[in-house]
């Protein structure tokens, strides 16, 4: 059966693992993870990827990266060629040093950025690579230690992560670490791997024939979630395309929106975009920041400059707004 196409866009948010071939070691020193990380940079400058978390396993490595303009592929390619050619040379090996290729979960960043960013940064400390919390604040080979500002990683986006606690760089990296803490005694998140998931269905065509013989398909390994969350992924994302269209041909824009909003509530656009935290006010930039997603497709990022605010507000303002829909409905 034909492997599925890999979901991909500039702008993507991929959860990605690379695993050596049989389980076997693809670092074997500091030298050899130096050299991973050096070309992953070199890769991620050609196109404008963004790397939010990493960790280098023994025997496998996660990424969390949004693909730049070339998307995901190309630059995995590069990255993954070179180094495998690097290692053979120096450690005097032949044959493949990956598992077949690698695997990517496009993920939904609104959603699973932060979590997954803890995810893949406690994995030291999960496998006891570090002893505890503090060790993992300066451990070299995972982006933790960046993050916390022990150790410089210029081409890791820090600054998107840590933007999501608070605009101010200390108080960023102290709420950042209460978080991390707080994922310590959580349980294991197996779907965040892909876990348990199928992986390959065969395409659209091979959906719709098992739909026709009363079956349904259990899941789809490329996106973060179940088997009837990814049925309702796949179907909602055509859906949700179709309908941004239509709004964006009929001229919606975020100031649109910005303005019929304001006008019905009798908000000054001024003291919606100056951060008041005025209760209606905030009631406004919540339901402006939940149309511009689901009318207009818009990041939570994007709308957090436009609106005055910081990106986690605008997500915890949209996670507010579906409530408010969910008790309409």
């Amino acid at each position: 059966m034909p492997r599925q196409a890999r979901l991909d866009a500039p702008g993507a948010l991929h959860h990605v693992m690379i695993r050596g071939v049989n389980r076997s070691p693809i670092f074997s020193d500091d030298h050899d993870r130096s050299d991973f990380l050096d070309r992953l940079a070199r890769n991620l400058e050609k196109d404008g990827t963004e790397v939010y978390a990493w960790a280098l396993m023994k025997n496998h490595v996660h990424l969390l990266l949004k693909s730049g303009s070339r998307g995901l592929s190309s630059v995995m390619r590069c990255l993954l060629t070179g180094y495998a050619r690097a290692f053979n040379r120096r450690h005097g090996r032949r044959g493949h040093l990956f598992e077949n290729r690698y695997k990517s979960i496009l993920c939904d960043g609104e959603t699973y950025l932060l979590t997954l960013v803890r995810y893949i940064h406690l994995n030291p400390y999960r496998v006891r690579v570090v002893s505890g919390l503090d060790e993992l604040d300066r451990h070299p080979w995972a982006g933790h230690s960046a993050l916390m500002g022990h150790v410089r990683r210029p081409w890791m986006d820090t600054h998107h992560v840590l933007s999501q606690f608070s605009p101010v760089a200390g108080r960023a990296q102290r709420a950042y670490r209460r978080f991390v803490e707080e994922g310590v005694d959580r349980r294991r998140r197996p779907e965040f791997a892909g876990g348990g998931l199928v992986r390959s269905l065969g395409g659209w065509s091979a959906v719709r024939a098992i739909h026709r013989r009363g079956e349904r398909p259990a899941s789809d390994e490329r996106i973060l979630g179940g088997g009837e969350f990814v049925e309702r992924v796949l179907r909602e994302a055509e859906e949700r395309h179709v309908r941004q269209l239509g709004h964006r041909r009929a001229g919606s824009t975020l100031e649109r929106i910005v303005d019929e909003e304001c006008r019905r509530c009798a908000v000054s656009v001024q003291e919606l975009s100056g951060g008041s935290r005025r209760a209606l006010v905030s009631r406004v930039r919540a339901t402006v920041a939940y149309r511009g997603r689901e009318e207009l497709g818009l990041g939570a990022a994007e709308m957090a400059r436009r609106l005055g605010v910081n990106t986690s507000s605008i997500v915890r303002a949209i996670g507010r707004a579906e409530g408010w829909s969910r008790k309409a409905t």
